[in-house]
C-alpha cells in the first residue's frame, strides 16, 4: 500500500480523536449550578474538563471537579453531585441556565427582547433592587437562582450605559432632564 493512504488513514484517525477528546472538553467546560447532596442548597462547580477529555478515549468519560464553593471546608466530599452533571451537563451549564431564565423576556431599560444571546461579545447583564447592574460571569453559580429571581435582565448597550453613568457620571451628558 503506497505511503500517502498511510498518512491519510493516520491524519483521519487523527483527526477523530481530536474532534472526540474536543467534543467531550466543549461539554463538560465551564461554572455550574447543582443542588449539593450533602445540605440540598446551591453550590457552584467546575468540572475538570481536561480530565474528562483525557479519560474520553476509553468509552464514558471519567468526571471530577476542579472547583466548588463549598471546598476547602468540604473538599474531602464524595462528589455525588457529579452524577447531576452526568445526567444533564447542559442543564446545570451557568450560561444556559441564565439563557433559559432570559429567552422572550424584555430589557428592563430599552426594551429590547432576548433572543440568541451572543456570549463571547455582549453578554446580558442583570439589574439588582439597588439599580445596579452585573454581568452573569460576576454572579457566583451557588447565588445565580437567588439572582434570577430579584433581579430583572439589561441588555449589555443598556449595562455599559448604566455602569458609565454609575462609574463616571462627570462624563455623561443627560440629554433627557428637564432644564430648569
Amino acid at each position: 500500500m503506497p505511503v500517502w493512504i498511510w498518512i491519510l488513514i493516520a491524519g483521519l484517525a487523527a483527526a477523530a480523536v481530536a474532534w472526540r477528546l474536543g467534543g467531550v472538553w466543549w461539554k463538560y467546560r465551564g461554572k455550574r449550578a447543582i443542588m449539593c447532596p450533602e445540605n440540598v442548597r446551591p453550590a457552584g462547580v467546575v468540572v475538570d474538563a481536561a480530565h474528562a477529555s483525557a479519560t474520553a478515549l476509553g468509552g464514558t468519560p471519567e468526571l471530577r471537579l476542579s472547583s466548588c464553593s463549598r471546598w476547602p471546608e468540604r473538599a474531602g466530599c464524595g462528589q455525588e453531585c457529579l452524577a447531576q452533571i452526568h445526567a444533564s451537563p447542559e442543564d446545570c451549564l451557568m450560561r444556559n441556565i441564565v439563557a433559559r431564565r432570559l429567552e422572550g423576556k424584555k430589557c428592563a431599560n430599552c426594551g429590547q427582547v432576548f433572543g440568541n444571546i451572543s456570549w463571547a461579545g455582549s453578554p446580558p447583564a442583570l439589574l439588582g433592587a439597588d439599580k445596579k447592574s452585573v454581568e452573569w460571569q460576576a454572579i457566583p453559580a451557588e447565588r445565580i437562582f437567588e439572582v434570577l429571581e430579584t433581579s430583572v435582565p439589561v441588555c449589555f448597550a443598556c449595562h455599559t450605559t448604566l455602569t458609565m453613568v454609575r462609574e463616571h457620571p462627570e462624563l455623561v451628558t443627560d440629554r433627557h432632564r428637564t432644564r430648569t
